[in-house]
């Protein structure tokens, strides 16, 4: 009996050693896919900025270096040890942690060898002269600091006056809309289905030209010392009522989504039918909508790029537009280049807080007052 209770304690001791082995292959597998994306990521932008940006030149003896090659090599070594090591062994892991360990190693050792496969091949195969010269020419946006920083700056104004007035045109929308009498619902829909089912760009020709120069009018605002004229103005207008369309929707659906005992808990209250509404529906249901609402924001900064139609002054350039109007003089496409960046600058942290935002009415932690 003493024997036996030996060797099983031997084995014991054997599988768990044998356990914290693979535990330990799993996490190696982990940080040799993270080391392989890593670099070449992180290694080839360093050996191009440590050459320089400018002439492009300097950019294209960057990536076409030896030490370029052989960071994508080693990343290539990297990732194909990460991705063997992570599917081979995933399946004899003893903990859940340690297969998460090992798949998540063979996806990170996939992009970094599909990553440093394509830039090999760009290489070998691609003209990397060509393609730096035209799209990442940094010599072409001397000087355009401060016109890219107001063409921001246009952007950000035409989304946030469209969206806030949407938001709110919105919201009264969708109160007719749920009401129970068809002549108020009626107009509400039509306008909801012309906005929605019409192109943007429709709409900001047809709004712009027509009041311009069918009707005459040529509305123009000033805040301080930034005046807009009537192109931009037209813009704005046209933002706001497209963007209510959607809005409205958006507050329909979150108001229907609220139960029905919470109309009837407020009604017995002594709330009439619109106190109710403002005081316990809307609240909640503006609660649920915050995500939706800020992902149309994000929508609408991107849909600004369709102003470019209108006839805008210099001073009211958006992104695209600024882009544009340099290559339309430079017959170079790092304007575009650098408009992209100015999108991401500006949408990348709203998409982050919209996410934020919803991970934390999912765990609940975001109250409703009225």
């Amino acid at each position: 009996m003493i024997v036996t209770e030996g060797r099983t304690s031997q084995e014991n001791i054997a599988q768990t050693g044998a356990e914290r082995r693979l535990s330990a292959s799993a996490l190696i597998t982990l940080l040799l896919g993270a080391a392989g994306l890593a670099l070449v990521i992180v290694g080839t932008f360093l050996v191009i900025v440590l050459r320089g940006l400018v002439p492009y030149e300097r950019v294209v003896e960057g990536l076409l270096s030896s030490e370029t090659l052989w960071i994508l090599i080693t990343s290539l070594v990297l990732g194909t040890v990460a991705i063997i090591g992570g599917f081979g062994r995933y399946g004899r892991m003893p903990t859940k942690r340690s297969r998460e360990q090992a798949i998540a190693g063979a996806v990170l050792g996939i992009q970094a060898v599909v990553l440093a496969a394509v830039l090999l091949l760009f290489r070998e195969v691609g003209d990397p002269d060509r393609f730096v010269f035209h799209f990442f020419n940094i010599e072409f946006l001397q000087g355009s600091g401060g016109v890219f920083v107001r063409a921001a700056r246009n952007t950000l104004i035409l989304a946030l006056v469209g969206e806030l007035g949407g938001i709110v045109l919105g919201l009264l929308l969708a109160m007719l809309v749920l009401s129970k009498r068809a002549v108020v619902r009626a107009p509400a829909r039509l306008y909801i289905n012309f906005f929605r089912g019409t192109p943007l760009i429709w709409q900001l020709s047809v709004f712009y030209f027509g009041l311009s120069l069918g009707l005459g009018i040529r509305p123009e605002i000033a805040l301080g010392p930034i005046e807009f004229g009537p192109a931009y103005v037209s813009a704005m207008i046209v933002f706001i009522l497209n963007t209510g369309a959607y809005a409205s929707e958006v507050f329909r659906a979150g108001i229907q989504s609220i139960e029905r005992g919470q109309m009837e808990a407020a009604r017995s209250l002594g709330m009439t039918y619109p106190q109710a509404m403002r005081h316990a529906i809307v609240p909640q249901a503006f609660r649920r909508v915050i995500p939706p609402l800020m992902n149309e924001f994000v929508i609408l900064i991107k849909d600004t790029s369709l102003i470019v139609v209108l006839g805008l002054a210099a001073s009211e350039f958006d992104l695209f537009t600024q882009a544009r109007e340099g290559y339309a003089t430079t017959f170079n496409a790092t304007f575009f280049t650098a408009a992209a960046v100015g999108y991401l600058a500006v949408t990348l942290p709203l998409i982050r807080a919209v996410n934020a935002v919803e991970k934390r009415l999912r765990s609940g932690l975001v109250t409703v007052t009225s």
